[in-house]
């Protein structure tokens, strides 16, 4: 019986760091700025770091460190990248046992590019990760107490129904973090899931398309997921810090500061798992859950790679500050 098994991607992920890397306001971009180097030149690297992500294994590290027994399921490539993660994890003390290893694909696979003091633009190629399938997961070895539920882009999102039916079949709780393609989908497949879910996490933009809600209606955005959600709802706003909300209350926070801001890459990972340790450990302390996301995804960003800064077992939760809480009466869900 495992603790925790944790479902999302798995890349291999390579970091470069060079101060000839430029962000540049243009409109024309998504975000209004573009990373920009000089075409045609050749462009030197300060730092180069080589590191394991993806939504499901980042996860996977923190709980791991903190003493839980732990399994990753999900699909690699029958490559060099594929067996740098199934090695790492195991180094980590995460069972590999309920990973496919298929030589039919390539590992995903992602490239960092840091813009020294901003932010980071990733480039990211997908195959193994998005191509598991329902019928490969080896379901009867899925004993456990909680499933991670990650992003599951692509065709990975093939197996949400069956994951989400199989928990509830089987009495196993629930934190999902959902990603786009998930997001995605309609309401009549949405509805009943919200209903199993036990603690559902989101950064403001997916709560409010999920929702419905325009993105700056925080108060009618949580009444929305509260009236829809069984469970705890988590809503991340960047530098604005979480909310969270288990219908009776809600619990509003800010950031801890980080002592340097080195790569934000896995912050959201960090966060929501050391929320989930957090909530298990403390058998049910949001406000202790929520201090324990923020303390794991602070240390997070403070180096390269999603697995390299977070928290150890026995490491203070407290050792960037204390939070400051604010707590609030909310409507009784319906």
């Amino acid at each position: 019986m495992f603790d925790i098994i944790t479902f999302g991607s798995a890349t291999r992920d390579m970091f470069l760091k060079s101060g000839e890397f430029k962000a540049v306001a243009q409109k024309k971009f998504i975000t209004e700025q573009g990373l920009c180097i000089s075409l045609g030149s050749k462009i030197p690297v300060e730092d180069l770091e080589f590191a394991t992500g993806g939504g499901g294994t980042n996860p996977a590290a923190t709980f791991a460190l903190q003493g839980f027994k732990i399994a990753y399921c999900g699909k690699v490539g029958g490559d060099m990248g594929g067996r740098a993660i199934i090695e790492e994890l195991e180094n980590l003390g995460i069972n590999t046992k309920l990973v496919v290893r298929d030589k039919n694909c390539k590992t995903n696979y992602s490239v960092v590019l840091s813009v020294p003091g901003k932010e980071r633009t990733i480039l990211v190629y997908r195959d193994a990760s998005e191509k598991l399938i329902p019928a490969e997961i080896p379901w009867k070895k899925l004993k456990t107490k909680w499933f991670y539920v990650s992003p599951l882009s692509g065709k990975l999102v093939k197996i949400f129904n069956p994951l989400i039916s199989f928990a509830r079949k089987n009495n196993i709780k629930v934190f999902l973090n959902p990603g786009n393609t998930q997001l995605s989908l309609p309401k009549k497949v949405w509805l009943p899931i919200l209903k199993t879910i036990d603690i559902l996490m989101l950064n403001q933009e997916e709560a409010a398309l999920l929702s419905g809600i325009p993105y700056k209606k925080e108060k009618e955005i949580f009444e929305r997921l509260d009236g829809w959600t069984k469970g705890i709802v988590v809503m991340t706003r960047g530098p604005f810090g979480p909310v969270v909300s288990d219908g009776k209350f809600r619990y509003s926070a800010g950031c801890l500061k980080e002592r340097k801001l080195i790569d934000r890459t896995g912050a959201g990972d960090a966060f929501g798992s050391g929320f989930l340790t957090g909530f298990i450990k403390s058998k049910g302390d949001i406000a202790y859950a929520i201090q324990f996301g923020s303390a794991n995804a602070t240390g997070c960003i403070e180096k390269f790679g999603a697995k390299s800064g977070i928290l150890k077992k026995g490491e203070s939760i407290y050792q960037r500050g204390h939070l400051q809480i604010e707590r609030g009466k909310v409507k009784s869900k319906k």
